[in-house]
């Protein structure tokens, strides 16, 4: 502005050809004859820079469209482009309806979104069961402190094939005891799954040796294994393998746990934690299934939580040799000690006669190892842990 009102000065005083005067203002004849045609018509303000914005838009957004787009997020701050429209398409919405883009757009003009993700993000190998049931993902998300000075220990179970949200528990701890009455809960609503994947940690593991492998065998494994449920454990050190249960813990914290300044207590937690429970399942549109929610994909297991748990003895064969588990979590056979595991205390194990002086260990319908009584005569006098899957 200064530049431009000291070329009108310099024009006003005279003395310069119009050639001339352009010239020591570093600009051409055009803008010198624009600046001097603006100021005599509109004065000083008629040297501000026009807007170039058109006068006439007719692709633009509609303003309903684009309150619409707002309230949306606002309801829901984590939400993006991509499920906004699909919401927008759910509710009928043809203003037309936009383009993801064009919905980033708006959001990003109103400031509802900040740069976005980061560039050079790489996707990762994914898997996924073929049918919901085959596999549930359960696992702990780290503890918060809450007003009344506790913790709090959200755990969720999630179905592997529809990333249907199983269980959503604001816990007071992470054991077996808290663990188990929710688990009969879930089953009691959803059925029994075929397989559950857990990570190494308390209450699914007891931790690990100086190899990595898993030492012995939780209560709550085996409580499982008498219902016919079988529980894997991922790689170790490898949260990845449960990626589905990560990525959840990733939206929970964002678009729940981010949203209340103080957790009062428990009670607080869990009412939260079930009204957006119905949200994610049944109408938060998810990126991996094509935008559709999870109930979209989830049916309910054909296998029912059984009123009396099955015994021991039901799945084992008539050839087989049953021991019962001692105090110390081993066996007798052959005069000699095995140790089984302190889980399977007063249970019946099956031994199984596999190959000459080889026997297979199972509980219920679970391998657990394999006795070699040649390696076994050879040491004497000791206790001896059967080879396999402890």
């Amino acid at each position: 502005m200064d530049s431009k009102l000291s070329f009108i000065t310099d024009y006003e005083r005279g003395g310069l050809s119009f050639a001339e005067l352009c010239r020591r203002h570093e600009i051409s004849r055009k803008t010198g004859y624009k600046w001097l045609n603006r100021y005599k018509l509109y004065g000083e303000q008629g040297l501000d820079n026009a807007s170039r914005r058109p006068h006439c838009s007719p692709r633009r957004s509609s303003t309903y469209l684009e309150q619409l787009v707002v309230s949306i997020r606002k309801e829901h701050p984590a939400w993006g482009g991509r499920k906004i429209r699909r919401i927008l398409q759910n509710q009928g919405v043809n203003d037309p309806l936009p383009a993801a883009s064009t919905i980033t757009g708006i959001l990003r003009r109103h400031g509802l979104i900040g740069a976005g993700m980061r560039e050079g993000a790489k996707d990762i190998q994914r898997f996924e069961r073929n049918e919901p049931n085959d596999l549930w993902q359960m696992d702990f998300k780290g503890w918060f402190q809450l007003h009344n000075r506790r913790r709090c220990y959200p755990l969720t179970i999630l179905d592997d094939h529809s990333r249907y949200n199983i269980a959503l528990e604001a816990c007071s701890g992470e054991n077996g005891k808290v663990v188990k009455p929710l688990l009969i809960k879930a089953f009691k609503r959803y059925g029994l799954p075929r397989q559950i994947l857990c990570d190494h940690g308390c209450p699914w593991g007891k931790g690990l040796n100086a190899d990595g492998a898993q030492i012995g065998t939780p209560k709550l494994e085996a409580w499982l294994m008498r219902l016919g449920v079988e529980v894997i454990h991922g790689r170790v050190r490898h949260p990845q393998t449960q990626g589905k249960e990560e990525r959840f813990h990733r939206t929970l914290k964002v678009e729940v746990l981010d949203q209340e300044y103080c957790w009062k207590d428990h009670r607080h937690c869990q009412d939260a934690f079930d009204q957006w429970q119905w949200v994610y399942n049944q109408k938060r549109p998810h990126e991996s299934l094509a935008m559709n929610t999870p109930s979209s994909r989830y049916v309910a297991s054909h296998r029912s939580y059984p009123s009396e748990l099955p015994a021991e003895e039901s799945y084992y064969l008539p050839e087989d040799v049953l021991r019962k588990v001692k105090s110390k979590g081993e066996i007798t056979f052959k005069n000699h000690f095995f140790y089984i595991g302190q889980a399977y205390v007063d249970s019946p194990v099956a031994l199984r006669h596999r190959a000459a002086n080889k026997w297979d260990v199972y509980y219920c319908w679970k391998h657990l190892g394999t006795i070699n009584l040649l390696t076994t005569w050879k040491k004497k006098g000791r206790y001896h842990s059967i080879k396999g899957n402890l």
